[in-house]
């Protein structure tokens, strides 16, 4: 994926503040926030539906308004920052009624019931609906204009962490956060350790390791911008992670059920593997809502390692780059590199938790989630429309790809384990959830 953000000018040293994606990002997701906090309100689009004849109540007038002028919200957020990175609005405004188009499919899609209940969500049909375009059609360059995956989900990054709240944390009694800790810093070693084994490079092994370890396409994207990689790589990782994730999120509840694990047990397995907090959320509602909680606790606790993580490659990759043509390992050297929408998302996870009054955090949740809903199928279904299925076996021999599997299935094993010993009572008391 070639990059559209414009390097701002060593003689403009502000210019990045207005120019640079990341900080595009947080301004874009800010100014969103703060409308909500100040009252900003529309009426949310309904997507949900069980039988076909339920479909007539997502189709009526109101609620087909209720999605365009949501579409049309984030169409004028998204334009203004397209603008600022040096692209043209008139064939941004040309291009994205397709892409929200194809997001709203994705979204009605996953809103079926049945669907639902095993666990796929949105973020896999709005991959396979750009997938199939770009496999199968191929994608218009008038339609590349708006194909932004990072913006999309940097922006959905930063709402995110209005949701992120330490107090919802503390529940789990630190326990999700020691998981946590145990599952990152083990995975990502070895996963790091097996892809160069296999050949890989140094960059596309820590996207790859940050990936299976930590949460997935949010953690790929936040270790490509502290190591400032290769955003090809980011797009074949990204891809890898979503056709993994499909049958995981259904396999693995049952799973729990056939092996007789205990509810909190499986939920806190969930809640390290899977890499969508959405797919956390119904695969765990599946077997119940003790493992609900469970994996909700273990999966925010793995969200808030991303800055963690992003800080610590960013010094890590600066120190490494230490050699002749590159620049010496100062705290200037580190803050260019440290992706700037992690630093909103942690300020916006901060406000939330102890700015932010209860009854604004109930009253804007639904309202937040639902443009971050958006901002990240939007995100996904251009993850799908720059992906060439063939390119994920042949990418460097399929090695790679090759690297994912065996981090993950690492994964898979290493946090059930972990889970049985915190949140199975072995070492530590057995919380109560639900």
């Amino acid at each position: 994926m070639e990059s559209t953000v414009k390097k701002p000018s060593s003689t403009r040293p502000w210019a990045s503040l207005v120019r640079h994606e990341d900080w595009l990002a947080v301004w874009t997701a800010a100014v969103f926030i703060l409308l909500v906090l100040a009252g900003f309100r529309i009426t949310l689009p309904i997507f949900g539906w069980n039988v076909p004849s339920d479909l007539r109540s997502i189709f009526i007038a109101d609620n087909f308004i209720a999605i365009l002028f949501s579409g049309f919200t984030v169409a004028i957020f998204t334009s203004l920052a397209a603008r600022l990175m040096g692209g043209s609005v008139v064939r941004f405004f040309v291009g994205f009624p397709v892409l929200y188009i194809l997001a709203c499919v994705a979204l009605l899609l996953a809103g079926n019931a049945t669907v639902s209940n095993w666990g796929f969500e949105y973020v896999i049909f709005a991959f396979l609906v750009g997938l199939i375009i770009s496999n199968c059609v191929g994608v218009p360059d008038w339609l590349m204009e708006v194909v932004r995956t990072e913006f999309y989900i940097k922006v959905g990054l930063v709402i995110l962490g209005t949701n992120i709240l330490f107090g919802n944390i503390m529940q789990g009694g630190f326990l999700g956060l020691i998981q946590a800790l145990l599952v990152v810093t083990v995975v990502w070693s070895l996963c790091f350790r097996l892809a160069k084994r296999l050949n890989v490079d140094d960059e596309f092994a820590a996207i790859l390791a940050s990936a299976v370890s930590i949460c997935g396409v949010s953690a790929a994207i936040a270790a490509c911008g502290a190591i400032q990689g290769d955003r090809k790589k980011l797009s074949y990782v990204t891809s890898l992670v979503l056709i993994i994730a499909a049958p995981m999120m259904v396999v693995m509840p049952h799973l729990v059920r056939v092996f007789s694990i205990p509810d909190v047990v499986g939920g806190a397995w969930l809640g390290g593997t899977l890499d969508t907090s959405a797919s956390v959320v119904a695969s765990g509602e599946m077997i119940s809502e003790v493992a609900r909680d469970a994996a909700v606790v273990v999966k925010l606790s793995q969200n808030v390692l991303i800055g963690v993580a992003a800080f610590i490659l960013t010094i890590w990759w600066t120190v490494k780059d230490k050699g002749a043509g590159h620049p010496r390992p100062s705290a200037k050297v580190i803050w260019e590199r440290f992706p700037k929408f992690v630093l909103g998302f942690i300020v916006a996870s901060f406000v939330f938790s102890f700015v932010v009054s209860e009854v604004q955090i109930a009253e804007t949740k639904a309202l937040l989630t639902n443009f971050r809903t958006i901002w990240f199928a939007l995100a996904f279904v251009s993850i799908g429309l720059e992906t060439r299925f063939t390119d994920l076996l042949t990418v460097q021999g399929g090695r790679p790809a090759l690297a994912f599997l065996g981090g993950q299935i690492f994964n898979i094993f290493w946090t059930l384990l972990l889970a049985y010993l915190i949140f199975g009572g072995v070492f530590f008391q057995q919380p109560a959830f639900g």
